[in-house]
């Protein structure tokens, strides 16, 4: 059996991860799961897929998770703190790592998993948008593997056919689908009064809220953008965004020689989990069939950049690159935080992150250290900045 670590095992990619994991018994072993604080999930998935090694992010809930082992007769280790973190995405033994830690919390665990030369399931986008030379750089030094977990990514992973790098060349135009989130039709003038259930009431989606928000203000979009252009090693201008109500095609690659190909499929994560744990094979997602009748059309609309300032600033720090993507990222993260505890209005979260944009004055980040101070400066920025935009 193939040795699985799932970093971010409680959150929604994490949930579809093992099930995936359970529909194709006896085809992997989880080695490892690591969790930031839900240690009673935590314990009821060590319970079934008895890990050798469980992390948690938050060393708070430790001694509590470890009675909890105790109780149960388990003989997994427990290990808490950020470093344990990266050591169970290097854990020996198992082959495949699924990176689900949602943010920049994700970025060390995943560039560990990919220094240890493992197959990475890359669903943690800002990995990429942060740090995305030193993980594709990585990748390469030791022999790992990366196959992107987005449903956006894994399409054109898809499109692109086995032998993609040998393709990219012939790539004329990536185009990355977006739903338009739940107020793609809701007047601008009322978004001010939206609340947290409200943004994280995706249509057709089931995430958790931090992603559901940045899919609302349609920032997601924009990181997948800068994503996609360190995946595929293709410039800002040769990708588009196009709206999408229904999420059935996932991205378009437009060839130099005319032809369009595009992957098709119900809105669910495990389609693209179980085709990055099965590559080049193909597993059991449980996901129904698509049916294209029941559907009746499929429509496309080019984005609203006013309505959706939080895309236009991330394209506008795809085509600025350096540090830029980095700071947009942290002041995100903490805009997004801000909303959810309700301390700001949703929209707010594009007029604290441009303000943070404004004041930082850093050109490039070439290394781990110079990324990770870039971030904290970001964020210490977007705290002061929040004060500005509360009730």
């Amino acid at each position: 059996m193939t040795g699985l670590v799932v970093l971010g095992s409680t959150g929604s990619v994490g949930l579809s991860t093992l099930d995936v994991v359970r529909r194709n018994a006896g085809r992997f072993r989880v080695a490892a799961l690591t969790a930031r604080s839900n240690h009673r999930l935590l314990l009821d998935q060590c319970r079934e897929f008895q890990p050798q090694l469980a992390a948690l992010a938050d060393p708070s809930h430790l001694a509590a998770f470890e009675a909890g082992l105790r109780a149960a007769g388990l003989s997994t280790r427990a290990v808490a703190g950020a470093a344990a973190l990266e050591q169970a995405a290097a854990l020996d033994g198992a082959e495949f790592v699924m990176a689900a830690i949602v943010g920049a919390a994700g970025l060390l665990p995943t560039l560990a998993a990919a220094h240890a030369g493992k197959r990475v399931l890359l669903a943690n986008k800002e990995s990429a948008v942060m740090a995305g030379p030193l993980l594709t750089g990585a990748v390469r030094d030791h022999g790992a593997t990366l196959i992107p977990i987005d449903s956006e990514h894994n399409a054109v992973f898809q499109c692109l056919g086995a032998d993609g790098e040998k393709t990219i060349g012939d790539v004329q135009r990536i185009l990355l689908t977006a739903s338009g989130g739940p107020f793609l039709d809701r007047d601008p003038a009322t978004l001010d009064q939206v609340t947290p259930a409200q943004a994280c009431a995706h249509p057709n989606w089931d995430m958790g809220r931090k992603i559901s928000v940045d899919s609302a203000t349609m920032m997601n979009k924009g990181l997948e953008v800068i994503e996609a252009c360190c995946l595929f090693d293709v410039p800002v201008d040769r990708i588009e965004v196009v709206i999408h109500p229904q999420s059935v095609v996932h991205s378009l690659v437009q060839f130099r020689d005319g032809s369009t190909l595009a992957q098709l499929g119900n809105p669910d994560m495990r389609t693209p989990i179980a085709h990055a744990l099965g590559w080049p094979q193909r597993l059991d997602s449980g996901v129904e069939a698509l049916d294209l009748l029941a559907v009746g059309r499929l429509d496309f609309g080019a984005p609203d950049l006013v309505r959706f300032p939080c895309l236009r600033l991330a394209l506008e720090a795809a085509r600025s690159g350096g540090a830029a993507p980095i700071v947009l990222n942290a002041a995100n993260e903490a805009a997004v935080q801000a909303f959810l505890a309700a301390e700001v209005p949703f929209t707010a979260i594009s007029g604290i992150i441009e303000d943070v944009l404004a004041q930082s004055s850093v050109q490039s980040s070439d290394d781990l250290e110079q990324i990770l101070s870039v971030d904290h400066e970001a964020r210490r920025t977007a705290t002061e900045t929040i004060g500005k935009f509360r009730f």
